[in-house]
């Protein structure tokens, strides 16, 4: 059974930082994506960021870039997501998933997703 088990979200003010972690077991990451994506009350699924278990490339959405870094370690089977400079339009439910990937469409499309670590950054 796969799990996946985020932490590391809070509250901060606009322009604090947080750390998120997820924490994978039961599924090997051998070569495939991890990501995160945020949900927040009344607004789209949004896919933040992932990254590559084969070679560290990365993703990020034009809303979080240059705020945020994934970060993978293959050994722990974590991943990390590092993120500055919050704006309170990035209150949300961060959830992590694997595999992680956007279809020919440009949709977001993941296997499966932990329950996910509440961010509110406050203004």
């Amino acid at each position: 059974e796969v799990q996946l088990v985020e932490s590391g979200g809070g509250l901060v003010q606009t322009g604090g930082s947080l750390r998120l972690s997820c924490e994978v077991s039961g599924f090997t990451f051998d070569g495939h994506s991890i990501g995160w994506f945020r949900q927040a009350p009344g607004k789209e699924r949004e896919g933040v960021s992932c990254i590559s278990s084969r070679d560290g490339t990365t993703y990020y959405a034009d809303s979080v870039q240059g705020r945020f870094t994934i970060a993978i370690d293959n050994d722990k089977n974590t991943v990390y997501m590092q993120m500055d400079s919050l704006k309170p339009e990035d209150t949300a439910v961060y959830h992590c998933a694997v595999p992680f990937f956007f279809d020919d469409y440009g949709n977001l499309g993941f296997g499966s997703w932990g329950q996910g670590t509440q961010v509110t950054v406050s203004s």
